[in-house]
């Protein structure tokens, strides 16, 4: 670093270090986002299927959806398990659609948008 003699240049130095403050500011305030929406129990299933996906070489569309109805029957399983309750059936019915439509969704169309209104947010003023 040079050394600084005037108060002209101290206020610049000064401003140049607010402004590169404020950018590593947003630039772990947009990092900690994407952990987040990574750490979801969704996308951290979603991953888990495109990982096997790639590891066993599925590449068609119809390994997908095997899978993701798979996911929604182990769901469906887990939070209802053998009932032999209407209501506790219905309920397990809708919660593997749900479970399975989330999982066979792309990734990229849900975490393109918050992304986008992330970077926005933090923009320095």
């Amino acid at each position: 670093m040079e050394p600084i003699y005037t108060i002209d240049e101290l206020n610049q130095r000064i401003k140049l270090l607010e402004n590169r403050q404020d950018a590593e500011w947003c630039s772990i305030k947009d990092e900690i986002d994407d952990i987040k929406e990574n750490l979801k129990p969704i996308n951290l299933i979603r991953n888990t299927v495109e990982e096997i996906n790639e590891s066993v070489g599925f590449k068609s569309h119809l390994a997908q959806s095997a899978i993701s109805i798979g996911i929604g029957y182990l769901a469906k399983r887990f939070i209802v398990g053998k009932s032999d309750s209407m209501f506790k059936g219905i309920l397990g019915s809708i919660v593997q659609l749900v479970v399975t439509n989330l999982v066979s969704k792309p990734q990229h169309e849900s975490s393109d948008e918050p992304s986008q209104e992330a970077s926005s947010q933090y923009e320095p003023s």
